[in-house]
């Protein structure tokens, strides 16, 4: 069960935003297996006055956290990083310095589905 959250600036058009987020998507299924209906994703779009950045960065810099239960290997997440990195650069035109990546792996007893504590 990814969570995915997606920072960039304001301003693009919903036809960019729906192609990032199949993007995202379709990584998630290609390089760690995720089903294709589990698709929990959030794109925030923020002000450019109130989204700082390295000088050396342009409006397309993002920021893409992806939150999963624990337990995938320091292979797959660096394949995962590789593959959405370059299907976003290339299918939007981004430059792949202005695209972050974080995964983030809270345990098992931080996460709460359906009202229970995962086990």
């Amino acid at each position: 069960m990814p969570l995915v959250r997606i920072e960039m600036r304001k301003g693009h058009t919903p036809e960019y935003k729906k192609t990032l987020l199949n993007i995202v998507h379709q990584s998630l299924m290609d390089t760690l297996g995720t089903e294709d209906w589990d698709r929990f994703q959030r794109i925030v779009e923020i002000d450019p006055s109130d989204f700082e950045t390295a000088p050396f960065k342009t409006e397309n810099f993002m920021i893409i956290e992806i939150t999963l239960f624990p337990g995938r290997t320091k292979e797959q997440k660096k394949n995962l990083i590789e593959t959405l990195s370059s299907s976003v650069s290339e299918s939007l035109q981004i430059d792949i310095k202005d695209i972050f990546i974080v995964i983030h792996e809270p345990a098992n007893e931080n996460w709460g589905l359906g009202g229970a504590q995962r086990q």
